[in-house]
């Protein structure tokens, strides 16, 4: 699972200059991705061992991520707005210290519940930290060189994917599964210390008052409707009760629409969906983003159960695709100028789901090296589509909508990332029932992979509909 983020008008400096280079400034905001998807694919290694520890069924783990991408979507659509309040640096520093106060917290946790209000506070931290980053690359970078620029600034956060299975499938088989929290406590102060001495304040004038309503109209619509889904994908809890959830947020939801039509600046603007690109990639990219949320639930539960791996053997098969995600970022500038953001979202986009769907094939006879390349060349060719998606979707947003194109892409980014838990926990879940199995076996991890697959395929499908020309000006491709 890669995060975008929130990017507000910043101006021009009109003071000193910035104490640090570009390339070094991105560096810093890139060493914040790192710790956060360090931490994310870490604990997708850990789970089966921390659902032992906790005495609670594994499939039930998958609350603990749910949890930080739900914090994420709550909070994420303020972000750009309160750094043009407190300042840039500020709200970066003070988020990436909550993050890591947070993964102590998770480190510390007693029971399952308590590891769940620990990564809600980890998330409320990732709500800023990384959106705020992404706030703090545009105020370097020019919109000509927005490619290169995302492509670059992605490598050192890729890295964390790569590292991130290896690594805790080792803390977790020779250690515990506490230390994979721990490990972001010395990145988290160094990037403090770094943010502090070479990144300068940016603040921007409020430019209209604080939608408070809307953000709790917002939030509490988002929260009631991904946790009533992601409760009843794991067929726990009275139904009234998740059918009360899920109806008090499709009601906030309905009220924050009413709300939107009245507000000239709306926490959420769904009138930016008339723009062409920004429309298609917010609803391919969410359709893709299923799958790639599935990803880290279904893969290392697969391996550790299905197969009867080890977490140190699970995670060295696992981290195999973010090292193809790695080797694509020195190539997405090249393919997009060379085809085009339509053929890369169209023909692309379907051979990484073609991709996806051969991982519900894998068993335990298959030669490694076959698996191998199946998840590298997944992991290349989805890479490609999310940096394609990530992209275009700023190409015709005018400048004085960017913080909110942005908070609202980054949103429903993590909103269907959160959706895809849920749909591959009841995937699974349901194909368990019809089959009659106690215990998830290879053919109900199957049956999740080709489900998640289909919604995915939806994706390519709806971009054959993108004009040929679109995003002609930052990819360079010319017909």
């Amino acid at each position: 699972m890669v995060s975008d983020g929130a990017v507000a008008d910043i101006a021009q400096p009109k003071a000193a200059p910035p104490r640090a280079t570009p390339r070094t400034v991105l560096l810093i905001v890139a060493s914040a991705m790192f710790m956060e998807q360090l931490d994310g694919t870490v604990l997708a290694t850990a789970l089966p061992a921390m659902a032992r520890s906790f005495n609670a069924d594994p499939l039930h783990m998958n609350v603990a991520l749910t949890a930080y991408l739900l914090t994420l979507a709550m909070f994420i659509p303020a972000s750009g707005r309160i750094a043009d309040r407190f300042g840039a640096r500020s709200v970066f520093r003070a988020a990436i210290g909550l993050f890591t106060a947070g993964s102590v917290a998770c480190a510390l946790a007693p029971t399952l519940w308590a590891l769940v209000l620990a990564r809600m506070v980890q998330g409320a931290g990732g709500a800023m930290m990384s959106p705020v980053g992404r706030l703090v690359m545009l105020r370097v970078v020019s919109k000509a060189e927005l490619v290169r620029s995302m492509a670059w600034l992605m490598i050192p956060a890729t890295i964390g994917p790569i590292v991130g299975p290896p690594v805790g499938g080792f803390l977790v088989t020779y250690l515990s599964w506490h230390w994979i929290f721990y490990i972001n406590v010395p990145i988290g102060v160094l990037g403090m210390i770094l943010v502090t001495i070479f990144i300068d304040e940016m603040k921007e004038p409020a430019r209209q008052k604080f939608d408070l309503r809307g953000l709790v109209l917002a939030g509490l619509s988002l929260s009631c409707l991904m946790f009533g889904i992601e409760v009843a994908s794991r067929g726990i809890g009275a139904r009234w009760l998740v059918a009360a959830v899920i109806g008090l947020g499709a009601a906030s939801a309905g009220l924050y629409g009413l709300h939107a039509r009245r507000v000239e600046r709306p926490m959420l603007d769904f009138r930016l969906l008339r723009v062409t690109t920004f429309r298609m990639s917010w609803m391919c990219g969410s359709l893709s983003r299923i799958a790639v949320g599935a990803m880290p639930f279904l893969l290392p539960m697969m391996l550790q159960l299905g197969f009867g791996l080890s977490a140190a053997q699970s995670g060295m098969v696992t981290f195999i695709g973010a090292v193809g995600s790695l080797l694509m970022r020195a190539c997405a500038p090249w393919f997009l100028r060379r085809l085009g953001f339509k053929v890369v979202l169209t023909w692309i986009g379907a051979l990484a789901t073609v991709l996806l769907a051969a991982s519900a094939a894998f068993r335990p006879w298959w030669p490694l090296p076959v698996i191998y390349a199946v998840l590298l060349a997944n992991g290349f060719f989805q890479s490609l589509q999310f940096m394609a998606y990530n992209t275009i979707a700023y190409a015709d947003v005018s400048r004085e909508d960017m913080s909110a194109a942005t908070s609202f892409y980054t949103t429903f980014q993590q909103m269907a990332l959160t959706l895809g838990i849920a749909i591959s926990a009841a995937a699974l879940a349901a194909s368990m029932a019809v089959a009659g199995h106690g215990e998830p076996q290879l053919s109900d991890f199957s049956t999740a992979f080709l489900f998640v697959s289909a919604v995915s395929f939806l994706a390519p499908l709806f971009a054959t509909r993108l004009p040929p020309e679109a995003g002609e000006e930052l990819s360079g491709h010319r017909r």
